[in-house]
């Protein structure tokens, strides 16, 4: 059957996913239209290809027990010198990411591994290319913002073409409560007839 190369993201929604990515392949980023703009939980990660329903059946876990969460953008940011890398910041929503690519990567779970690097969450908008480049990424969008209700993450594989493809979306299994609901009512006295 063989293996498969895949990862497991929150996507970035419309209209900010295609904005971000068409500034990638505008600093000059071959591999930026075959890339879905996201926050990464899961690297690329190599797996027998037999094993996807047991992947899936594990993210529908992990989904099942998460709850959605806010998620907001701002700013830039860069891996450099270590890795070849300007992205725009996770300002809200990065201990929740953090968790989640936790529970993703758990021992215990069919895609447990170790991180090459302490994971840290962003979104790639320049990766591998002229540093000139580089600098006009980490300038042009250090004004960048954008924010989000997240309420899920998807499970990708990448083609023999290089391109990530969504297998299957996973959506948070708690319900969502209006923020009133948990909180106590403020009475006010009824006037008597």
């Amino acid at each position: 059957m063989g293996t498969v190369t895949i990862g497991v993201s929150i996507a970035v929604p419309e209209p900010h996913g295609s904005l971000l990515q068409e500034l990638r392949a505008g600093f000059g980023d071959a591999a930026a239209h075959g890339i879905p703009t996201h926050v990464t939980l899961l690297p690329p990660t190599e797996v027998e290809a037999g094993a996807l329903p047991s992947v899936e059946a594990h993210l529908t876990e992990v989904a099942a027990a998460g709850r959605p969460f806010p998620m907001r953008l701002s700013g830039t940011g860069t891996f450099r010198p270590v890795s070849p890398v300007v992205y725009v910041r996770v300002t809200e929503g990065a201990e929740a990411c953090a968790r989640l690519q936790r529970l993703v990567r758990d021992a215990s779970g069919p895609v447990a591994r170790e991180l090459l690097f302490p994971y840290h969450p962003h979104v790639t908008v320049a990766h591998a290319i002229e540093e000139a480049a580089m600098d006009r990424a980490y300038e042009e969008l250090s004004g960048y913002r954008a924010e989000w209700p997240c309420t899920g993450f998807a499970l990708y594989e990448q083609g023999p073409d290089g391109v990530w493809r969504k297998l299957r979306e996973f959506v948070f299994g708690g319900a969502v409560v209006p923020p009133q609901a948990g909180a106590p009512l403020e009475s006010t006295p009824l006037p008597l007839s």
